[in-house]
């Protein structure tokens, strides 16, 4: 794998574009489909369609399957935080909010990821990760004074956001601990096959999708645009940019996904953005770019020349 300190190249920053629309897309499809499904039936079909697609994937390339429970254990661990209570969480979210602030306080993951690692012992908190928390924290504060988010149903929609953020830095950590040699397709592949046995289980309980209307055909164009694109083949994009530019590189695409569902989100679902929502979306890039702390490698001032 590429070394994280490496820049990233003409074509990988096309890819992280793309991966930006593709994860962008997930926001807009859960809005179209909420229309007509619930929550967990919604995230029930993404899990087990996008799982279904991958495992003939993983077929193709050899890769094995786990080994008894002690095999499966840890991707049923890493499936409950990075799909099955985030993917959750997001949907329910969203009932409440726009896409875009869905988005906005998705991009907090990186600083959740902080505060876990830091917590689990497993990175040091620096002064300049710090200082990237409080400035995301800020950012979320600013959210949530925004216009019709001082209310109880856009502050529930906020804090669904943040709890999927949550999730995933608790993912991170599992991953590091657990499958750090599996390979990264198998690690998809086999978490979105263990979430779709834990979300068969919950959507049963409460949904009983067998009991719900069936939904349109954009309703299902919605739902094969969120498994297909959104999920699975957002994955494989992912897997490329990481085995060639690197981990750190990747994680640049949390700045490009809030721009895009807002985008997005505009042309499709005819939403808009307040002035303390944009505000907030800036202040929470600028502390990921801290965070990342390559920015201060572009405007550290050129030496002085030696006299």
């Amino acid at each position: 794998m590429t070394s994280p300190n490496d820049s990233v190249d003409t074509r990988d920053w096309w890819l992280l574009g793309l991966l930006s629309v593709l994860w962008s897309g997930s926001f807009i499809f859960n809005g179209l489909a909420l229309k007509e499904l619930p929550p967990l039936t919604l995230v029930l079909l993404r899990i087990v369609l996008a799982a279904a697609i991958l495992l003939p994937v993983a077929r193709l390339r050899g890769l094995g399957f786990p080994k008894g429970i002690a095999g499966w254990r840890p991707f049923f661990a890493v499936a409950l935080f990075n799909n099955v209570v985030p993917f959750c969480l997001i949907v329910i979210g969203q009932t409440f909010i726009t896409s875009g602030l869905a988005a906005v306080l998705n991009a907090t993951t990186p600083l959740f990821t902080i505060v876990v690692m830091a917590a689990a012992a497993e990175e040091r908190l620096s002064a300049r990760r710090a200082a990237g928390l409080i400035l995301g924290l800020v950012g979320v504060v600013i959210l949530r004074g925004g216009p019709g988010l001082d209310g109880s149903a856009g502050g529930y929609g906020i804090l669904f956001g943040l709890g999927a953020s949550l999730s995933y830095g608790v993912a991170a950590l599992l991953v590091r601990r657990h499958l750090a040699h599996s390979p990264p397709l198998a690690t998809a592949t086999f978490q979105l096959s263990a979430s779709s046995v834990m979300m068969l289980a919950v959507a049963a309980v409460v949904d009983q999708p067998w009991r719900l209307p069936l939904p349109g055909l954009h309703t299902w164009l919605a739902v094969i645009g969120l498994a297909a694109l959104s999920t699975a083949f957002a994955y494989i994009v992912f897997f490329q940019i990481l085995r060639r530019s690197g981990a750190t590189n990747v994680t640049l695409v949390t700045l490009l996904i809030p721009l895009t569902t807002i985008l997005l989100g505009s042309l499709v679902l005819g939403e808009s953005i307040s002035l303390l929502e944009a505000a907030g979306a800036l202040v929470i890039g600028s502390a990921l770019l801290v965070i990342d702390g390559r920015i201060f490698n572009v405007i550290r001032p050129f030496p002085r020349p030696s006299r």
